[in-house]
């Protein structure tokens, strides 16, 4: 899927393009683009469409069109964004330069770990595709309490963790007292969607990466890795699980 970016009186700019499972779309779109820092919010929004300038059997619904309510110049991203289905961006801006970008995250809630202990179960519970395929990553959304907010499937981890976003923020859900659940591999990538979206803890069903543990704690995130047959390590700021 490309996704185009146009502001006030602009032409659309393509600035992404991701291999995706078919779903979700707008959330996708939404989503990558405030978790990499090309929109600052949900007042940025002003439509999210499928692209109309070219043949529909040619695209049918693999382009999107953001438009912004404020100025838009796509000659000022430092890289261009190409995005697997398996390993996300490659390539990406150093830790350095993700620190720069976004302040590290102070506030958050306190999640009990019995809670977290749970989170798994509930994830799987709603992967619907999964369940058919065997073979979807997916994501959710979680009260401090454990009450799934929002879940959704993707080819990409890195891609189902988007489309949460951009569904908490077009629909205005909370993210900073929020728990972000992840059925994969915590990368780095993924830690710094967390702290772009101001997700205080994220928890993963497997390993995180040691440059995801560094950025973690770096950043103000609580990292959870290897929840699983009611275990987990803490790996970063611990004080948020209880």
């Amino acid at each position: 899927m490309e996704i185009r970016v146009e502001g006030p009186g602009t032409e659309a700019e393509p600035v992404a393009v991701t291999m995706r499972t078919p779903g979700g779309d707008f959330e996708l779109a939404a989503g990558f683009l405030f978790t990499e820092g090309l929109i600052d919010g949900r007042e940025d929004l002003a439509r999210v469409s499928y692209c109309e300038d070219i043949p529909a059997e040619e695209q049918h619904y693999n382009v999107v069109t953001v438009r912004l309510s404020r100025p838009f110049d796509a000659r000022a991203l430092r890289r261009n964004f190409f995005a697997s289905s398996s390993c996300g961006i490659c390539g990406k801006a150093t830790l350095e330069q993700i620190e720069v970008r976004c302040a590290p995250i102070t506030a958050g809630p306190v999640v009990k770990a019995e809670v977290v202990a749970h989170l798994p179960e509930a994830l799987r519970r709603s992967q619907k595709v999964f369940a058919r395929t065997g073979g979807l990553h997916a994501a959710a959304l979680f009260t401090k309490e454990g009450q799934a907010l929002t879940v959704r499937e993707d080819v990409g981890r890195h891609n189902a963790v988007d489309k949460v976003v951009g569904h908490a923020l077009r629909a205005g859900l909370p993210l900073e007292d929020s728990v972000l659940m992840v059925s994969g591999r915590l990368s780095f990538e993924l830690v710094q969607k967390a702290v772009a979206a101001r997700v205080p803890v994220l928890a993963g069903i497997s390993a995180p990466t040691s440059l995801a543990v560094r950025m973690a704690e770096a950043l103000g995130v609580t990292l959870v890795g290897f929840v699983r047959e009611g275990s987990m390590n803490v790996y970063s700021h611990a004080a948020r699980i209880t």
